[in-house]
């Protein structure tokens, strides 16, 4: 084989490498170009300007930071305040139930709100054909996010589980010595409780008396073996136990990421609308939907079993995102451009990621963990209330795309 021939797939990888470089040089420049902040002149809310209001839009807002922040609040306390009721216990029937139905929820929060939103905002006419519309940015952001999340999910629960493995064999260590002192203890107690006896014998039974002492020294002993052995018995649920206790704490702290990073687009988006049209149907939708997203999160701090305090703090961070978010668009109306092409990009973004890292959690941590669970496969009567609850908060919450 010649020289040449040889360096001809050398050649042709160089020459492949050299274009991609040129072709993402040239996207990124488009892209670029594009998130300019002047305003747009194509109308977003499709004529909805004739229901402008400034001053019954405030009062409004105003409206909707309260019944968003009093539903938050109901939605996400339930489950940490009924966890020690007999109604609303983390492993009672009812909870199961409402927790499917949250899951619906936000499943169709990602799929039918934030995707759909996303894929508004990147193909929007204001912003140029290439790169926007050349690309399904929307649902290639989404999916990128979703693996992201996977990767974290996975990170995460091996440093939870790798950091109380290390502490429950330090505890478990620490009881191991108190018991070997203990049985120690007890072994001594019953060679000088019985010394007196073999002291009166030893005349006569000397040989029985130091048989009985070695009878109850064994016996001491063996016990202890047996305490040990059975310790270890117990070895496989106490690490199933800690995985499932990992795992609620992951996925409690992944899905307040997710809620809370949509929650603000959505409280911005509310926030610098001037159209009382617009929102009056946000204020109910926003209502509902905060509702039962707090009820899922609430159920999974309930779960991981936090602190009160730091129960307290993730509970009240998400109660007050989106009521927050509305603030601050009112703040921003009048310098807010929602329809300038940077706006719009940035928008569509942030529902990209928001979409995919809901949609995981729904299907992965939430839907999946419940109905492949043994209890669910177990119980008839629970897999078809919980698919109905699943479905019904699905179709609820897709229902509400009417409105907002």
């Amino acid at each position: 084989m010649s020289l040449l021939e040889e360096s001809e797939p050398l050649l042709f990888l160089s020459g492949l490498r050299y274009q991609a470089r040129q072709f993402l040089e040239i996207m990124v420049q488009q892209a670029t170009a594009s998130m300019s902040a002047s305003s747009c002149s194509y109308d977003r809310g499709g004529g909805r300007d004739v229901c402008r209001n400034d001053a019954s839009a405030f009062n409004l807002k105003m409206i909707a930071i309260g019944a968003i922040l009093v539903s938050g609040v109901v939605g996400v306390a339930l489950p940490l305040v009924g966890r020690k009721r007999r109604f609303l216990r983390t492993d009672g029937s009812l909870f199961v139930l409402a927790k499917a139905f949250a899951a619906g929820v936000i499943l169709a929060t990602g799929f039918v709100h934030m995707l759909h939103d996303a894929q508004t905002a990147l193909t929007n006419p204001c912003l140029p054909e290439s790169p926007w519309r050349r690309f399904p940015f929307s649902g290639f952001i989404a999916m990128l996010a979703a693996l992201g999340t996977l990767v974290i999910d996975f990170v995460c629960t091996q440093v939870y589980e790798r950091k109380h493995r290390e502490e429950q064999m330090g505890l478990k260590a620490a009881a191991a010595t108190a018991a070997a002192a203990a049985s120690n203890s007890s072994i001594v107690d019953t060679i000088v409780a019985v010394a007196p006896d073999f002291d009166e014998k030893a005349g006569a039974g000397g040989k029985d008396a130091m048989h009985i002492v070695g009878i109850h020294a064994h016996a001491a002993a063996h016990r202890h073996v047996h305490e040990h052995e059975h310790g270890h018995g117990h070895t496989n649920d106490d690490e199933g136990q800690v995985s499932s206790h990992v795992r609620h704490v992951v996925v409690s702290q992944i899905l307040e990421l997710g809620i809370v990073s949509h929650s603000v687009i959505i409280g911005l988006s509310l926030g610098v609308s001037q159209s009382p049209c617009t929102i009056r149907p946000l204020i109910a939708a926003l209502s509902f939907h905060q509702f039962f997203e707090g009820f899922a999160l609430g159920g999974c701090i309930s779960q991981a079993q936090f602190k009160n305090v730091a129960a307290t703090i993730m509970a009240c961070f998400f109660a007050i995102t989106t009521p927050a978010g509305v603030g601050l668009g009112t703040a921003l109306a009048a310098q807010y451009n929602a329809s300038s092409a940077r706006a719009l990009v940035v928008e569509g973004i942030l529902d990209s990621v928001s979409a995919g890292i809901l949609i995981y959690m729904a299907l992965v941590d939430l839907i999946a963990a419940d109905f492949l669970s043994r209890r669910m496969s177990c119980n008839f009567r629970m897999q078809v209330a919980s698919y109905a609850a699943l479905f019904l908060g699905a179709a609820s919450m897709s229902t509400l795309a009417v409105w907002a």
